[in-house]
């Protein structure tokens, strides 16, 4: 489910309907195939355990899929503006190309206008379009086993250097530093927020972050140095648990987290992150009210400073700790994203007779 759409059931009949209703409002994804679609695509439908609904055309391309060929989700803003037309027929004709502003002025363009542009229809960029399709391509390749230079073709890297650059702006390392021995493995979770990463040993979850998140090279570092374990690319059974529960969160169904973790920090902030987790889903508090609940009431900065220091977002949920005025207070996953959770929670409130 989506923040401010139904729940999956509702919306998966207005697919097989093909309601008109949800014509731009929604997407489904397909994850069998890795394609999105509009409502109306006339394309056989898919069965209901291989869908994901998404609300934003960015939210679909942020967890890799690619636009359906048959009912062409990218249309409708094509059709409004002639540059968009271009762009998206060129980066069809062409996924693997690496796109700059100096490719966008070659073909008559100002690169802040196409900026705004696509913001503004799709809520992403089209360089941060076109780089989001190529490297995960050569993520999925390094995923299923193979090669390096294999997975570098299939981002469309010409350079391997780049492609390793790339890669290590994502991940924090080299993409041929996998040795396949790695006691921690990493791999990506869907969410209608955008993609996350988690990362696990065989019986705990040790990260889990917005893939888009500034930091995350750096809290990469920073586990791979305190689990004293390089980091590979896999799943174990915690990272399983955790999408079951991340789906039946954002479903609306649960916000109960029963994966097991393992946290990384002081005492002091381990205690930090314990009274996150007490704040009930759909309650927000501030930094000085965790810092009573503690019984250290002058550790407001130490109480933030361990809130942001987290690194196992929604399950610690640092994301309900607001200014003690009511405002939204930093957040790494980008404060559109803290109000978009505050709202889901609400309906975890107990509902009023």
């Amino acid at each position: 489910m989506l923040i401010s759409l139904p729940p999956d059931d509702e919306l998966y009949a207005a697919l097989l309907a093909r309601d008109a209703r949800y014509e731009g409002r929604a997407y489904v994804a397909v994850t069998s195939t890795k394609i999105f679609c509009r409502f109306s695509c006339p394309a056989r439908k898919p069965k209901p355990q291989n869908c994901v609904f998404y609300e934003l055309v960015a939210q679909c391309m942020e967890a890799g899929y690619r636009a359906c060929k048959r009912c062409h989700p990218l249309q409708p803003a094509a059709d409004a503006e002639p540059l968009i037309a271009d762009l998206l027929h060129a980066l069809e004709q062409a996924p693997e190309r690496r796109w700059g502003e100096q490719s966008l002025i070659a073909r008559g363009y100002d690169p802040s206008t196409v900026r705004r542009s696509f913001k503004r229809h799709f809520g992403i960029t089209f360089l941060e379009m076109a780089r989001l399709r190529r490297l995960r391509c050569g993520l999925d390749t390094l995923r299923a086993g193979g090669e390096v230079i294999e997975a570098q073709l299939d981002a469309g890297f010409d350079s391997p250097s780049g492609f390793r650059s790339a890669f290590a702006k994502l991940l924090g390392q080299a993409p041929g530093s996998f040795t396949g021995q790695e006691q921690l493995l990493a791999d990506w979770i869907d969410t209608p927020l955008g993609s996350m990463i988690a990362v696990s040993d065989v019986t705990s979850l040790h990260l889990l972050e917005f893939m888009d998140r500034k930091a995350l090279p750096t809290e990469l570092k920073k586990l791979r140095q305190s689990a004293r374990s390089e980091i590979g690319l896999g799943r174990y059974e915690p990272t399983e648990e955790i999408a079951a529960e991340l789906k039946s969160y954002f479903a609306g169904q649960s916000a109960e987290f029963n994966t097991p973790l393992a946290l990384h920090g002081s005492a002091f902030t381990q205690r930090v992150w314990q009274a996150l987790r007490n704040i009930p889903a759909g309650h927000t508090r501030s930094y000085r009210d965790i810092a009573r609940d503690i019984q250290q009431p002058t550790a407001v900065r130490a109480v933030a400073r361990a809130n942001g220091a987290n690194q196992i977002a929604l399950v610690i949920p640092c994301h309900r700790v607001i200014g003690a005025d009511g405002s939204l207070t930093g957040y790494g996953g980008g404060l559109w994203r803290k109000q978009k959770l505050i709202e889901l929670e609400r309906l975890y409130l107990p509902q009023e007779e």
